[in-house]
């Protein structure tokens, strides 16, 4: 019996210590997880006319070097858009991620040049799946859930929201490079030297798909070039592209494809703002505006109702520091 009570008595004891040692790890464990960005991650399909400039090519780095965000696909807008998505397969592969779905969105006439056409094509040929019936498929599977970053003209979102508005109504928001609203293309000149308004690119081309996003429903934030006309140093880009990571070597080659013979040209990070909204929208404060797009492509605001957020100055130095922060970790997520 004396036997049996001090057998009981070291089992409470055992117990006792069990639960102590469990309630001191678990405050350890939660911050250890919230240490490594525990919180459920954004769902993303950026819709792209990567190949012409450059930057698409640093705006799908930023989104595969991001935690935050889990990317669900690509889709391929403007012009020749398996050869684009072409582009997309080589890109991914060489950085280990072919597992991320590529699709080929409408094909439209267009007269800019593909500088990146070389590198495009010696990905092999295939038949990529069609971008509109992918994004209408996701949103259906995710209502209310995906994020769309739209940096390219915006014929595959005027197309889907054609063929299903409601389906297309259930996006949880579209963050966008486009449009201008007080401050036109510098050319390379300050903020402050106020260039007039101008048609901005990805409106210009399609300013019917504008028109359709803006009456769609769904929460727009719009970048415009007020924010996103922004450059890094000399020395910023040479770090990024001498880095030799599986990711920056890619962006070295697209990089020199773009320029061809000109040395040292300094690209302008538009599209990289919409994708850094996304993540860190403190970068990049928007307001509540209106705005009508006309047939040129003229993004003007109004009186009305806003139809988006728009933001009309980013922090710039915030952005650059954001920017290599994560281009030169090579850990690839």
């Amino acid at each position: 019996m004396g036997r049996m009570r001090i057998n009981c008595v070291i089992v409470g004891f055992a117990l006792l210590a069990l639960m102590v040692a469990s309630a001191l790890r678990v405050p350890a464990q939660s911050n250890a997880n919230a240490g490594q960005g525990s919180a459920e991650q954004q769902l993303v399909i950026l819709d792209t006319d990567i190949g012409d400039d450059i930057d698409d090519a640093f705006a799908l780095a930023l989104l595969l070097q991001s935690p935050e965000v889990k990317l669900l696909g690509i889709t391929t807008a403007y012009g020749d858009t398996e050869l684009r998505a072409r582009l997309v397969d080589r890109y991914l592969q060489a950085v280990g991620r072919a597992d991320i779905p590529v699709t080929a969105g409408a094909q439209t006439p267009h007269s800019n040049v593909f500088s990146q056409e070389a590198y495009a094509s010696q990905a092999p040929a295939r038949e990529h799946p069609g971008s509109i019936k992918f994004l209408l498929d996701q949103i259906r599977a995710h209502p209310g859930q995906i994020t769309l970053i739209a940096i390219g003209p915006l014929k595959n979102v005027q197309v889907a929201i054609g063929r299903d508005p409601a389906t297309f109504r259930q996006l949880k928001r579209v963050v966008m490079m486009g449009g201008s609203v007080y401050r036109g293309y510098d050319g390379g000149k300050p903020a402050e030297s106020n260039q007039a308004p101008s048609p901005e690119w990805n409106i210009r081309c399609d300013p019917a798909g504008a028109q359709a996003l803006l009456a769609s429903g769904v929460p727009v934030f719009m970048m415009p070039l007020d924010s996103t006309q922004i450059r890094l140093s000399q020395d910023q880009l040479g770090t990024i592209l001498s880095h030799g990571s599986p990711l920056t070597d890619q962006l070295t080659l697209l990089y020199h494809q773009w320029t061809g013979a000109e040395s040292w040209k300094m690209p302008t990070l538009y599209d990289p703002m919409a994708v850094t909204y996304a993540i860190r929208p403190e970068l990049c404060p928007t307001q509540p505006t209106h705005l009508e797009v006309d047939e040129k492509g003229f993004t003007r605001p109004g009186p009305g109702e806003p139809n988006a957020q728009v933001c009309l100055r980013s922090n710039e130095n915030g952005f650059a520091e954001f920017l290599l922060g994560r281009l030169l970790n090579d850990a690839t997520h």
